[in-house]
Parts: structure tokens; C-alpha cells; sequence
């Protein structure tokens, strides 16, 4: 791995020798435009408007174009000249929360690593020191013409440093949000909170580039025998269908979820719980219903058999009016 800078992180009185590499690699699938009437590579040449000529990149400056169209020069040495102290320092300036960094300033990503044997042991201290805070450093340093906004934490044993966007450069999400009042029902947001669940968490690691990978397979096939790849039906499933019908998207994506990950789909009982309460209590009601059929019979056959015993108890009174009459005849 090739370093792009060599500099110093300046942390306080303490100057720590680095050198800063790219963390991060890009395997986009480039293409060359061609003309498609023979195949020929499209060029772009550099030409000169006032005399039509081409030139060399030895032979090309910098210039900021004014407001009226007219070009002001600008060479190296009147930026070299400009005050900026982070022309190889990466200066640290204020240490803050992790949660307080907008994910939306985050740009590259850069490892820094400790330049030479002396510059170990402040870099060992600067990183142990920011792992032991669970705290990030906010710094300024300049690359590749510009000054810029970094953030240094620790990944693994090395710091890492990501660029971060100067806060005016992130735009506010002026009339990006829905128009008008929506409104969002309990049993919606329950439906999502099982598809959530049901989807669960998911190892970063094993994600991977669908798209980029068929455009390998497809470059493959037609540079063996100039076939092309059969082209595969698209998902349809996001149409307008699932925008209307929110609840029945909703249980659907559950149930793919479930069958996705093997899971056993008889347990459906889940999803219809939360169905809108409307339809819960009109099921709670119909189920009442035959409690109350099944309780009225035994209530009648409870006074039949009351009466019953009522009259089984009346004729054997009877008897018992005699018993005195018994009672005097030994007397």
C-alpha cells in the first residue's frame, strides 16, 4: 500500500510523524466511450480558444474565471505563498462525541500511520488516548490544494481519519419532506416494527456488488463468443399496489421475510394480531357470541333442575306431618 502524504498530527506541544493512506478502494466497473460505427476510442483533446491549438498538461495553469468572463491567474507560487499551518500538519483541534458528527460530512476515509520508529510511541499514545475517551479528534489539514475538515478515531490498532465536509457544504433538506399531513396508523407501525424484526441484523461483510457482478459475467460472455446474457424480468413489485394497500404490503414483506430465512409461516397469527383495531374488536365481539348461546342452556337446565328438586322436596314433606302422630303413640 502506497502512502499519498507524508505529514504530522499536531496534538497539543506533541508533533507525531504520519503518513496517510487511502482506506477505502473503488471496483466500479469502468467504460471507454467508443464511436459505435467501428468501434474506435473517443479522445478528448486539450485546445486553446484564442489560437485552436493543442497543448501539453506541462503547459496548463490554474485560472479563476471573475463574475465579467474574464481569467485571473493563479500559479503555484502565489498558493504557496498563502498562510495555511496545515500545509503537512493535521492539526487537532477539539475532541467531541462520536454522535455528535453528522454522518452526512463524512467523505473519504484515510488510515494514518506512525512514520518511523520514534514516531511510535506519541502515536500509540494519541490512539490509546482517544479509545480510553470513546471520544473522536476534530482536526484541519490540507490535501491535494485544499484545506480540509478531518475526524481521527481508532479502528482495529491504527487511527483512521475521515474527511468530513465543511459544515456549509451540506445542504438542508428544504422540500424534500412528504406535502401535507400524513397519517400513520398504530397497527401500520406495528406491521413495520414485525417486518423490522423479521428481517434483523445482517453482517456487512457478506454483502457484495449484484450489479457489478453481472456486468463481469456479461463483459465475459461476449468477449468468449460475442453472446450476450438472456435479460432477466425486472422486479415489478413496487408498484403502485403496495402504496395503496399499506397493510397488505406490509404483511407480505413479513411473510417473504419469513420464507426467506426458513422460518415456518403457519405462525401467520403474529401478523393478523395487528390488524387495525376496528377489525380486532368486531372478532371479539363475534367470539363473545356463542359464550353467551353456550351459558343460556345451562341456566334453563339449572331452574329445571331446581324446580325439580322443588318438587321432589314438596311430596316428601308429606311424611313428615305424620312423624308427630308417631311420636304420641308410645306416650
Amino acid at each position: 500500500m502506497r502512502s499519498i502524504w507524508n505529514g504530522n498530527i499536531s496534538f497539543g506541544l506533541v508533533s507525531i510523524p504520519i503518513k496517510l493512506f487511502n482506506a477505502t478502494e473503488n471496483h466500479s466497473i469502468s467504460f471507454r466511450q467508443i464511436h459505435t460505427a467501428d468501434g474506435g476510442r473517443i479522445r478528448y483533446r486539450k485546445v486553446c480558444e484564442l489560437d485552436d491549438q493543442e497543448v501539453q498538461s506541462s503547459d496548463i495553469g490554474k485560472g479563476y474565471e471573475d463574475a465579467d468572463g474574464s481569467i485571473i491567474p493563479i500559479t503555484d507560487d502565489d498558493l504557496a505563498a498563502l498562510p495555511l499551518p496545515t500545509a503537512r500538519t493535521i492539526e487537532i483541534v477539539a475532541f467531541v462525541p462520536l454522535a455528535s458528527i453528522d454522518p452526512l460530512q463524512m467523505d473519504q476515509a484515510y488510515y494514518l500511520s506512525a512514520n518511523g520508529v520514534p514516531a511510535a510511541k506519541p502515536y500509540t499514545l494519541l490512539r490509546e488516548a482517544l479509545a480510553r475517551s470513546r471520544k473522536v479528534a476534530i482536526a484541519k489539514f490540507a490535501l491535494r490544494g485544499r484545506e480540509r475538515l478531518g475526524m481521527l478515531r481508532v479502528v482495529n490498532d491504527v487511527i483512521a481519519m475521515h474527511g468530513l465536509l465543511w459544515p456549509d457544504e451540506i445542504r438542508q433538506p428544504e422540500g424534500i419532506a412528504p406535502e401535507g399531513k400524513v397519517t400513520v396508523r398504530d397497527a401500520e407501525l406495528d406491521l413495520a416494527d414485525t417486518l423490522m424484526d423479521t428481517l434483523g441484523e445482517v453482517d456487512l461483510a457478506t454483502l457484495h456488488d449484484d450489479y457489478r457482478e453481472a456486468v463481469e459475467e456479461l463483459i465475459a460472455t461476449k468477449s468468449e463468443n460475442g453472446g450476450a446474457l438472456s435479460p432477466t424480468n425486472p422486479d415489478k413489485s413496487g408498484g403502485d399496489a403496495q402504496v395503496i394497500d399499506l397493510m397488505a404490503a406490509l404483511e407480505n414483506s413479513v411473510r417473504a421475510a419469513k420464507s426467506s430465512r426458513g422460518e415456518n409461516l403457519d405462525h401467520s397469527a403474529e401478523v393478523t394480531e395487528l390488524k387495525p383495531r376496528k377489525k380486532a374488536a368486531t372478532t371479539k365481539k363475534a367470539t363473545s357470541k356463542p359464550a353467551l348461546t353456550t351459558k343460556a342452556p345451562t341456566a334453563k337446565s339449572t331452574t329445571k333442575a331446581a324446580k325439580a328438586t322443588s318438587k321432589s322436596t314438596t311430596t316428601k314433606k308429606a311424611p313428615a306431618k305424620k312423624a308427630p302422630a308417631r311420636k304420641r303413640t308410645p306416650a
